[in-house]
């Protein structure tokens, strides 16, 4: 199994030196990934972002789903999304981050929710021609303006971001973004959301299946026509993820950690972790505290 983790990250822990308002966010993609180079290993957030590729090629995965990432491809996320991206070197782009207090400050709540890529019914990805260049100039004025000492900067950017996303849901029609997804994505999606809130106290598909409505079989054969795995393939990588973000990056000892993770015996999360794993728990945090 991979090492993953799944934080939640919050726009302060990406505040710029230059406007630490703890609001908005604006990065060449290349800079931010120089800058925050985990942010490529999943994660969820509780903000909203947008991700534009102008060059580049990869795969980002969205609540399970992957994504083909491309120039031109503009991606939408809601705070509580988990994603994640692989990317080819030479990927370049942009990447924004606002909270929902920054928009609401102009513009209405309702509108913020009418957005169709906002609404996790539609796909969360817009792909328009490599060679589009309205977009692009926008989000170039939007970082531009970043580095200015204006009092009225906050009103700018957010002008600049409505601007961006009016017209970005112009694009995003029947026939330019990708098709609505099925039913079964749907719930695939609706898990992956159930499973992240409920993985430390509920371990069984039956419980996952109950609250979607489902039979265990059902939900277990969705998960893998969808993502190629099963409902308890996945809690169990979830578990296993937050297990090892706690062995490495925290003090707590191998007890607490299953105490965390809803396991009554300390003995049988060792078993557990280990199975998983292909090691226990100490001597995986060893290796990951292990200088170099």
């Amino acid at each position: 199994m991979r090492n993953k983790s799944l934080p939640v990250l919050a726009l302060n822990q990406f505040s710029d030196d230059r406007r630490p308002d703890h609001h908005f966010y604006i990065e060449r993609l290349e800079e931010h990934l120089t800058r925050f180079p985990m942010v490529s290993l999943p994660h969820a957030h509780s903000f909203y972002l947008l991700l534009y590729v102008t060059q580049g090629r990869g795969t980002h995965t969205i609540d399970l789903v992957t994504y083909d990432l491309r120039a031109g491809g503009l991606y939408f996320l809601v705070p509580g999304q988990a994603h994640s991206w692989t990317l080819s070197t030479d990927a370049q782009g942009y990447i924004v981050f606002f909270s929902a207090t920054f928009y609401l400050r102009q513009y209405p709540a309702d509108r913020l929710n009418s957005y169709p890529f906002f609404n996790l019914a539609h796909s969360p990805v817009l792909y328009l021609p490599a060679t589009e260049t309205s977009l692009r100039e926008l989000l170039a004025r939007m970082l531009e303006e970043k580095t200015m000492a204006a009092t009225n900067h906050d009103e700018v950017v957010g002008a600049y971001l409505y601007l961006l996303l009016e017209l970005a849901a112009r694009a995003y029609s029947l026939e330019q973004a990708p098709p609505v997804p099925s039913h079964g994505l749907q719930q695939v999606r609706a898990f992956s959301r159930l499973l992240d809130a409920h993985f430390r106290s509920e371990k069984s598909v039956r419980y996952y299946a109950d609250r979607l409505a489902l039979t265990a079989n059902h939900l277990n054969a969705l998960c893998r026509r969808i993502v190629n795995q099963t409902a308890s393939d996945l809690i169990h990588e979830r578990l296993i993820t937050e297990a090892q973000r706690l062995l490495a990056h925290s003090s707590q000892s191998v007890s607490q950690i299953a105490d965390q993770l809803g396991f009554e015996d300390a003995s049988y999360f060792t078993r557990y972790f280990k199975k998983y794993v292909g090691q226990t728990p100490e001597p995986f945090r060893q290796q990951q505290q292990a200088p170099g």
